[in-house]
């Protein structure tokens, strides 16, 4: 997927909470979006590099690779058919509705992601920075699927934990650095707690309805489309997310690296230099291929 390039040096403005609305594109008739990236926060998506919210219904970029980040797929329940992911680690998966797959690229891998014919899903795109001590690791793979996922079903809600920790259940484990990814329906009127820990940051989504947001004295209110980045704090935060209308929101946890980097393309690098040398790689066919699967 195309991304500007971007050095996180250029973005050091200190704010506590950053609300940013989605930019829409669209590629064909087969695939529409909503695009989250880095540099609408003033840095407080770290170490996310972008979200795209998206629907697809037919193949629409093909093989690429990518290098010094990981790409996730968080694929929701109403997503329709079959998901396929071919990847250069010898990964040949049908993805259903509900379910996750992690790609830590490291050193660079290649991969082709498209619905099976007849499909629709709606989902989101994941680029996850790689501290650059990661950056040139063996690329690995996380395939979790939605029937092994912890539900949590409370008062007027239903949360779904993808990925890491919350409210004391345990759910997979990121193939990269630990995160945290809760997936969650809400009812009017109902609320949602969840603690972010200490030294962690938090992005939220709203995928539909409306939503209320509280985090200490920061307050929002996020309609679909939609997303509000919560910085570190030194203190565990407790997020309360209240129902403004029946609603589906998301939220995306990790530890922010602090650590500059250039990302081009699917790349995201220490350098420009290194950047360069992975387009230079990709062309050479050093990143991997599809062409055995």
């Amino acid at each position: 997927m195309p991304y500007d390039s971007y050095n996180a040096h250029e973005q050091s403005v200190p704010v506590e909470l950053t609300k940013v609305q989605g930019k829409p594109f669209s590629i064909g008739a087969g695939f529409d979006a909503l695009s989250f990236t880095h540099a609408m926060y003033a840095g407080a998506m770290d170490p996310l590099i972008m979200v795209d919210h998206f629907t697809m219904t037919a193949p629409t970029f093909g093989p690429h690779a990518h290098a010094g980040l990981s790409a996730v797929s968080i694929l929701f329940e109403d997503s329709e058919g079959i998901f396929n992911n071919k990847d250069s680690l010898g990964n040949d998966i049908d993805l259903l509705p509900g379910d996750l797959y992690w790609l830590k690229a490291g050193r660079g891998a290649v991969h082709d992601e498209k619905p099976r014919t007849g499909a629709r899903t709606h989902a989101l795109q994941v680029f996850v920075n790689l501290p650059t001590r990661m950056k040139y690791d063996a690329p690995d793979s996380l395939h979790v699927k939605s029937t092994d996922m912890p539900v949590s079903v409370g008062e007027g809600y239903r949360a779904r934990l993808v990925l890491g920790e919350s409210h004391e259940i345990k759910g997979a484990s990121s193939p990269a650095l630990p995160m945290t990814i809760l997936d969650v329906n809400l009812e009017e009127g109902a609320s949602f707690a969840h603690q972010v820990p200490s030294g962690q940051s938090s992005w939220l989504l709203g995928i539909d309805g409306a939503i209320g947001i509280r985090n200490g004295d920061a307050t929002a209110s996020l309609k679909s489309g939609a997303s509000v980045s919560i910085r570190a704090q030194d203190q565990a935060q407790d997020l309360i997310i209240s129902g403004n209308t029946k609603a589906h929101f998301v939220i995306l946890q990790a530890e922010p690296l602090r650590e500059p980097f250039v990302q081009r393309g699917p790349f995201a690098m220490t350098t420009e230099k290194e950047v360069d040398a992975m387009f230079a790689a990709h062309a050479a066919g050093e990143l991997g291929s599809l062409d055995d699967l």
